[in-house]
């Protein structure tokens, strides 16, 4: 699978943005998809993530009722919206894809656990 990041940008506090994730191959909707930031100096850290067909949703507490994530299996991409932007959310947005079964479904959390990577977009928030 291979994940290619877009919408990234410059925008004011209070904006919105939405990434999109792209991805190639057939089979992506064996896995479930996780967004990341990392900011300068900072680690990755993260941010949402969505089970194999949408139907389940995480969120870190400090993008929750702000940002959301969704799937498009029919188009092989995830979406991550971002409303109510604020200076800290600026970093570099990565997606990746974690080869899942379509049982009960845990978002895991950690880098480590995600297969394939996007190349990142960066999204910065002036004040």
């Amino acid at each position: 699978v291979q994940l290619v990041e877009s919408g990234g940008g410059l925008v004011q506090a209070g904006g919105s943005l939405r990434l999109s994730c792209a991805a190639s191959g057939r089979s992506f909707a064996s896995h479930a998809m996780g967004w990341f930031r990392q900011a300068p100096g900072k680690e990755r850290e993260f941010v949402a993530a969505i089970n194999w067909n949408g139907g389940t949703t995480y969120y870190v507490d400090s993008v929750k009722g702000r940002f959301t994530t969704s799937r498009d299996n029919t188009e092989n991409t995830v979406y991550l919206r971002m409303n109510s932007l604020k200076p800290e959310d600026t970093a570099v947005y990565y997606c990746a894809a974690e080869l899942t079964s379509r049982g009960p479904y845990t978002a895991r959390t950690d880098l480590h656990a995600y297969d394939y990577w996007g190349q990142g977009t960066q999204v910065t928030v002036s004040s």
